[in-house]
């Protein structure tokens, strides 16, 4: 082994004579001051990693505790916010929308470039480059805010504004939007989580569908919808660039609330464009010199068929609950008839204005003189400009001069000046419910009208005006320009419900005068009295239970019954105070007599007459008294139409609905109601509902005859009684009316073979009587004829259909008995085995005393 030999040390330099020596090494410190000076410098570098991870501890925890609760990411697949719940009509038309955040979530691909471009470079022309928060801009931000207290907008990118989003759907609007520390470190939390679990182009989706732009709009398809009524992918550049500049304060730019800062801000994003090279100089110009024009949110609920929405809201809400109905985007596909609707809606409003116009002038909404007048007229102006009526049109106007020599007043509506004559308000007399209409019509302006009167008019033309007058009177119509007729806010309501009896479909319903004046549904929820039109049920009832047929005699004649428990007697008496004597069980109903209904209700028993009500459907109690065989017990509009539904499907019991199918966001359908004759749902479902139906056997409450018999004598009610006027239908109809004491309430609840419909007028809480002149007949049934003429118009309709085991009669109809050969008879129905046979005994007669409650 080698031997190692130490390297040699270097020989000591040489110094050249006379240089001086070098100085002395220094001293070394001593051990105790190095010491000192190293367990300084540790003891530091302890306390910065203490501090670090104290720092990096309450860093964790803050952490924890501000991420804690933050919305999962979903992937995109998962991606479900909060969307409209659609409710649609039968032929699909949009009927009103259900939400708390209007949302209508669309692919990337259907939104436009320039959209994109215009909110990039407005919001975040940097998004492609930075990871999600822009540290500068936040920290600006967060000094003006929560130091300097200003209040500033800006600092946040697109990822965090996605952020922001995804948690306001999922914390609340408040609540996510709150302007706190906590909120902003919550919403930076989720931008870097999101930049980690997305692409860029994936985040801008989210943001698309996600950012709030004012005017009830999530995302920019509703927006598109809400602003413009158009789709995204329609947008002109003026339109997308009036959308980016939204984001920062919806609010503050609103194009309705503040229609030049919203203008400055489409300047603003559509230079940022030009800036960033996105479009040319004269794309800028000509988007700049655009006028865009804007549109109020339609509120389709409200303006729609706001009480049948209302109601099916109520419907299905009790069936999937608020969270999910506000927001898991669900298609309510409703049994409304949108065309019948309308008709509903429209003789609605038309008889009430008519019933009213009877109850007289409630008298002018103000009176304005002198300085308040001028200014009454100048406010008037603006929302009436010069050329703003058409007729039709409805208005609220100042009386001028009244001038009775011309049978006219003169009244301004905003800018437009125009004349009153006499023709457009003969119905405003004092009102007086024991004075006839017709005697009490006006002959002079002066008697409803002074000058100064704030009333409301609607525009008409001559044409109509002519049409109110008699021959002698029409010269005093004067050939004016522009005319008006007056008119009131009808104190009156009303309601309608009609049902296709066969489908159970709900076609239309009406729950009063004006929903966003009062929700209160009086189809639904208002109990009246019924008067006659309850008594198809004690008929129907004797005809089943009894075997009473159309022949069958009563009495009409006076009768005290006597109710020793209550110590109390009653008297019923007829409409019009007259009696008949002995009369055919079908004159009594065709002419809506009391005291045979009456004895009718006596001899099938009260017991047996609430049982057999509520059989046929009725879901309202009724009182275990005679008095209710002549409709004292109070029912609903909807409780006695499902009556007459049954009654028009011959005792077939089958549920009415205004929810046909129920399908999710995927299309997936949850619950399926439709008909197989339904034209409007597909083909599967149309074969699926017919087997089911082919399969579960007909349930039926009556004998399919004794429902046949009772619809005929509802037939001749409405061809000559007291339903006469629905003859001008000009279809085999059948119906009946109904009116209270004093006329509280009026009905007529009517049908065809395929549709029925049933109205109820009268003033909420019996606050008033229509009086004495007003009649189911000629108060509520024009309302029917109305409807059912614009619904079945161009639409036959078969006779009311002869089932197995009727036999049609002649019979003597003033003694019930068979006509002899070649004598005058009619024929009448009856069930075989109750036919009569030849030269009868007489027949007994129902004759009941002091069986009042039993």
């Amino acid at each position: 082994m080698p031997q190692m030999i130490p390297p040699k040390a270097p020989a000591p330099r040489e110094q050249p004579l006379g240089a001086p020596a070098p100085p002395p090494p220094p001293p070394a410190p001593p051990a105790r001051r190095r010491s000192l000076l190293g367990r300084l410098l540790a003891g530091f570098l302890v306390l910065v990693l203490l501090a670090a991870g104290a720092a990096a501890l309450v860093g964790l925890v803050a952490y924890r505790r501000f991420a804690s609760g933050l919305p999962d990411i979903p992937s995109l697949a998962e991606y479900r916010p909060p969307v409209v719940t659609e409710l649609v009509s039968a032929d699909g038309q949009l009927a009103g929308e259900l939400f708390d955040e209007r949302r209508k979530v669309v692919p990337y691909e259907r939104i436009p470039k320039r959209l994109v471009e215009a909110l990039l470079a407005s919001e975040d022309k940097n998004f492609f480059e930075h990871g999600g928060v822009d540290w500068l801009g936040t920290l600006r931000a967060a000094v003006n805010t929560y130091v300097l207290r200003h209040k500033v907008q800006g600092g946040s990118t697109i990822t965090q504004q996605t952020a922001k989003s995804l948690l306001v759907s999922a914390e609340g609007f408040e609540e996510g939007t709150k302007r706190n520390l906590r909120r902003k470190l919550r919403e930076l939390i989720l931008a870097r989580r999101l930049e980690a679990a997305f692409d860029k182009r994936e985040i801008l989706w989210l943001y698309l569908n996600g950012v709030f732009l004012g005017h009830h709009s999530y995302g920019v398809q509703a927006a598109a919808e809400n602003y413009f009524r158009k789709n995204v992918e329609d947008l002109t550049l003026a339109e997308a660039a009036l959308l980016a500049g939204l984001p920062q304060a919806p609010s503050k730019y609103s194009p309705f609330m503040h229609p030049d800062a919203a203008k400055a801000r489409r300047r603003y994003v559509l230079r940022r464009m030009y800036e960033e090279r996105m479009i040319s100089a004269e794309e800028r110009v000509a988007a700049e010199e655009t006028e865009v024009r804007v549109y109020p949110v339609d509120d389709v609920f409200r303006e729609t068929a706001p009480f049948y929405a209302e109601q099916a809201r109520r419907l299905i809400v009790g069936r999937y609950g608020d969270q999910r109905v506000l927001h898991d985007g669900l298609r309510v596909e409703l049994a409304m008839d949108l065309e019948r609707q309308r008709g509903a809606q429209a003789a609605m409003l038309a008889g009430l204005m008519e019933v009213d116009h009877r109850q007289g002038f409630q008298g002018p909404v103000a009176h304005v003189e002198g300085q308040e007048r001028d200014a009454l007229r100048a406010r008037l102006a603006k929302v009436w400009p010069a050329g703003a009526l058409e007729p039709g049109d409805y208005a609220v106007g100042v009386v001028g001069e009244v001038d009775d020599r011309a049978a006219l007043a003169r009244v301004s509506v905003g800018a437009t000046q125009g004349l009153l004559p006499i023709a457009g308000m003969r119905w405003a007399r004092r009102p007086n419910p024991e004075q006839s209409y017709p005697d009490a019509l006006i002959s002079r302006p002066s008697t409803a009208l002074h000058a100064g009167d704030v009333v409301l008019v609607r525009r008409v033309t001559r044409e109509e005006l002519v049409k109110r007058e008699p021959p002698e009177r029409q010269k005093l119509v004067p050939d004016a320009e522009v005319l008006f007729a007056l008119e009131q806010e009808p104190k009156l309501q009303g309601a309608l419900v009609s049902i296709e009896p066969f489908t159970g479909y709900v076609s239309a319903m009406v729950g009063g005068y004006d929903f966003d004046a009062s929700e209160f549904n009086r189809a639904f929820q208002a109990c009246r009295q019924p008067g006659s039109a309850f008594k198809p049920i004690v008929y129907s009832g004797a005809i089943e239970k009894l075997n009473y047929t159309p022949a069958t005699l009563l009495t009409d004649a006076p009768v005290v019954y006597r109710d020793e428990s209550a110590g109390v007697s009653w008297k019923p008496e007829n409409y019009g105070g007259s009696f008949k004597g002995e009369v055919t069980l079908r004159d009594a109903l065709v002419h809506s007599m009391n005291l045979p209904a009456v004895k009718v209700a006596a001899a099938l028993g009260v017991d047996q007459l609430v049982s057999w009500a509520a059989a046929l459907g009725l879901e309202t109690p009724v009182k275990r008294e005679l008095g209710s065989a002549i409709g004292s017990s109070c029912t609903t509009l909807w409780s006695l139409a499902n009556v007459y539904a049954l009654l028009d499907r011959y005792g077939e019991k089958r549920p009415s609905t205004f929810v046909k199918r129920v399908l999710d966001r995927d299309g997936r359908l949850l619950e399926d109601h439709s008909a197989p004759t339904d034209p409007w749902v597909p083909l599967s479902t149309r074969l699926a509902a017919a087997a089911a139906q082919v399969t579960t056997p007909v349930e039926r409450v009556m004998d399919p005859r004794s429902a046949y018999i009772t619809v005929s004598l509802l037939h001749e009610v409405a061809t000559v009684g007291t339903g006469a006027q629905a003859a001008k239908l000009g279809k085999p109809a059948a119906g009946k009316t109904g009116t209270t004491n004093d006329s509280f309430d009026t009905w007529f609840m009517g049908m065809t073979h395929d549709l029925f419909a049933g109205v109820w007028l009268g003033y909420d809480h019996n606050e008033m009587p229509l009086g004495r002149f007003e009649t189911g007949g000629r108060a509520a049934l024009p309302i029917w004829l109305s409807y059912m003429e614009s619904s079945l118009r161009d639409r036959p309709q078969p006779d009311f259909p002869q089932p197995d085991g009727i036999e049609l009669v002649r019979i003597d109809p003033t003694t019930g008995k068979l006509a002899p050969e070649g004598g005058r008879g009619v024929l009448e129905p009856f069930k075989l085995e109750a036919k009569p046979v030849e030269n009868p005994p007489d027949q007994p007669r129902v004759e009941v005393q002091d069986l009042f409650g039993q």
